[in-house]
């Protein structure tokens, strides 16, 4: 359940007004009437404010979920995943030339979005060394890293034996 519709779940359990509300919470109206039709945020903060003027208090539970991903994107995160371990300003020297290459090599085969937007994001990356920004990129499993990862100019730096040790232990 979103934000908006336990603080109105819990206005209607308890009989409480809009105006009310603000009269006890200090929250004007009218801004508690956007946050209700989620027309700008409600926190967690605020909303266990004005849940506790109800005499209830927010509790969120917080879990891990297993992503499931396709066997490509599953082996390109680990090939990634296995060369952040080697990322570092030392290494990414090294690399960087190779990234450069492979990125102006793949813009003469690439067609379509998102891959060319992709090229143009790692692009921005490697030209800026923004080394924080590319790690999260290798290691995340956002539908963005992931598309990302798609065309990805590191290719070719991670030494072949380390390259199969990853792709074996995925194919299991």
């Amino acid at each position: 359940m979103e934000r908006a519709e336990i603080l109105q779940q819990v206005m209607v359990d308890v009989g409480m007004t809009q105006a009310k509300l603000a009269e006890l919470s200090g929250v004007k109206q009218p801004s508690l009437s956007q946050m209700m039709h989620k027309r700008i945020d409600l926190s967690d903060e605020m909303l266990d404010r004005l849940l506790s003027c109800m005499g209830h208090r927010l509790e969120v539970t917080r879990r891990s979920v297993r992503v499931e991903l396709d066997r490509s994107s599953e082996r390109r995160w680990r090939l990634h995943e296995r060369l952040a371990l080697e990322l570092s300003p030392e290494s990414w020297q090294v690399w960087r030339p190779v990234a450069v290459e492979n990125l102006h090599r793949f813009r003469g085969s690439t067609r379509g979005q998102p891959h060319l937007r992709n090229l143009d994001r790692w692009a921005a990356l490697v030209a800026a060394d923004d080394l924080r920004a590319i790690r999260q990129v290798m290691t995340s499993i956002s539908i963005d890293s992931i598309q990302m990862r798609e065309v990805s100019p590191l290719g070719g730096i991670l030494a072949e034996s380390k390259r199969q040790e990853v792709l074996s232990a995925v194919n299991k």
